[in-house]
């Protein structure tokens, strides 16, 4: 019986580039869903994978280099990921949109912000007029709360500032109100003050259209404060994926637990070492044998240099892949 609630399914997604040294998999045989309306957090250090799986599920992939190697996509029961991609056009930011990581390289330096926005709706609403683009993407701009919309519409994005610029790309994605919307990283280049008006936006946006996120971040403050569900990502695997409340009070996986270990809190005394997660994130091309966080976890055993650890259950919707848990 399909589960009404899970809106995309991912289900043993392998995703892989092609590189001098022979195919390499960034993201290796990762599963989790996403429920309507909710948030679903994706963690984890740079290069785990996080921005693969997005372009992933997004079919945005660099070509030739990029290939979804293996696994489903299942976007309301339709599995996008093997969808011609005249099909997949029809999806793609009408459907599933995204916010990137780096507003000033994806909004183009030499047209008006109006004209950009003006695009979305000749792309994907041939039939509208140009007074009705223009009404809509004024109604864009004062709903992702920029001043002046009018002005903001003829001015180009280097006139902008970061938030701003960064609130049309929201805009730009809430163009067709979309049924998911991944936000990668949406907040990293911005000062704490606007950070926390962006991430309000968006929570904002999300009730008022029932749309639901996915949420990509290195930053588990921002997961607390936002997300319901999280799956913490490693070397292109999936670590732990639980409820946020689960998570932060009951972390299972070593990796996790390192993670939540290593931010600071108001209660720890003056000039005291911050904890850390010794060693390195493994290179893609050098990943070690068995668990792959194994030679920086406390907790190695033998076994785990040799099988890599399957999903295990550890409570309600709360699964670890670690050995600690056979």
């Amino acid at each position: 019986m399909p589960n009404n609630d899970i809106i995309l399914s991912v289900n043993h997604l392998v995703t892989a580039f092609d590189t001098e040294g022979g195919r390499i998999k960034a993201v290796d045989d990762i599963s989790f869903q996403v429920n309507k309306a909710h948030t679903l957090g994706l963690v984890g250090e740079s290069g785990c994978g996080k921005s693969v799986t997005a372009l992933s599920v997004m079919r945005l992939l660099p070509k030739p280099a990029g290939v979804i190697e293996s696994g489903q996509i299942l976007f309301n029961n339709t599995d996008i990921a093997s969808l011609p991609a005249d099909q997949m056009h029809e999806i793609r930011g009408k459907r599933i949109a995204m916010i990137f990581q780096e507003p000033m390289t994806s909004l183009n330096p030499v047209h008006r912000i109006g004209q950009q926005i003006g695009e979305v709706f000749q792309l994907h609403f041939p039939e509208m007029g140009e007074s009705d683009i223009t009404t809509a993407s004024l109604e864009l701009l004062n709903k992702v709360g920029i001043p002046e919309p009018e002005q903001r519409m003829v001015e180009y994005p280097h006139q902008i500032s970061g938030g701003m610029r960064q609130r049309v790309m929201i805009a730009l994605a809430l163009a067709c109100k979309p049924d998911i919307l991944i936000a990668d990283e949406p907040t990293t280049a911005l000062d704490v003050t606007i950070q926390a008006q962006i991430l309000d936006l968006i929570q904002k946006l999300q009730q008022e259209t029932g749309m639901a996120v996915i949420f990509i971040t290195h930053d588990l403050g921002v997961i607390a404060e936002i997300c319901e569900d999280v799956v913490v990502m490693y070397a292109g695997k999936v670590a732990e994926t639980a409820s946020v409340i689960q998570l932060f009070k009951n972390p299972k996986h070593p990796y996790t637990q390192g993670l939540l270990d290593s931010i600071p809190r108001l209660e720890t005394p003056r000039k005291t070492r911050l904890n850390i997660i010794k060693g390195m994130v493994p290179g893609l091309t050098e990943l070690p044998s068995g668990c792959r966080f194994r030679n920086r976890c406390p907790h190695a055993m033998e076994i785990c240099a040799t099988e890599p650890p399957p999903s295990m259950q550890v409570g309600e919707d709360h699964f670890a892949a670690c050995y600690l848990h056979v």
